[in-house]
C-alpha cells in the first residue's frame, strides 16, 4: 500500500505531511516555495510510492469554499490532470494554523521556533492529513 502526501497550499509557501506505509499516522515532512511545489512532487513519487493526495480545501464558517480556493482550485486541477491515476481528497483546513501552534507549544518546541512559518506550514499538513486518515477509518 503506498503513502498519502497530505498538501497545505498556500500562495508563498506549501507544507506537505506524509503517512507511513500503512497509513496510520500523518508526520510533516517539508515546506517548499509554491512555485518549486509541482516540481518536488515529481521528484517526490520518483522516490517513494504515493497512492493518493490529499489537499487542504479552505472553506468558511457557513462551509461555503472561501476566496482562497481561486488559488488552490488551479493546482488541484494540474494535480489531476499530471497524476491521472492518484485519486485528490479535498480535506477541511479550518484551525489547521492555529491547531499547529497549539501543537508546537504542547511538543515543546521554543517560541522562536514557533515562529518559522516553515514549520507552521508542514504541521499544519500533518494536522490536515490526519484528520483526513481517521475520517476514513471512521467511514469504512
Amino acid at each position: 500500500m503506498g503513502r498519502i502526501l497530505g498538501i497545505d497550499y498556500g500562495t508563498k509557501r506549501v507544507g506537505l505531511a506524509v503517512t507511513d506505509p500503512l497509513r496510520i499516522i500523518a508526520s510533516p515532512l517539508e515546506t517548499v516555495r509554491t512555485i518549486d511545489l509541482e516540481a518536488w512532487i515529481e521528484n517526490y513519487l520518483q522516490a517513494v510510492q504515493v497512492d493518493a493526495f490529499t489537499v487542504g480545501y479552505p472553506v468558511d464558517m457557513n462551509n461555503k469554499p472561501s476566496e482562497s480556493v481561486k488559488v488552490i482550485d488551479p493546482f488541484i486541477k494540474r494535480l489531476k490532470r499530471k497524476y491521472p491515476d492518484k485519486p485528490v481528497h479535498l480535506a477541511d483546513e479550518r484551525f489547521t494554523s492555529r491547531m499547529a501552534q497549539i501543537a508546537m507549544i504542547e511538543g515543546g518546541l521554543k517560541k522562536m521556533k514557533r515562529r518559522d512559518k516553515s514549520i507552521v506550514d508542514k504541521v499544519s499538513a500533518a494536522l490536515i492529513l490526519q484528520a483526513f486518515i481517521d475520517k476514513s477509518k471512521k467511514t469504512k
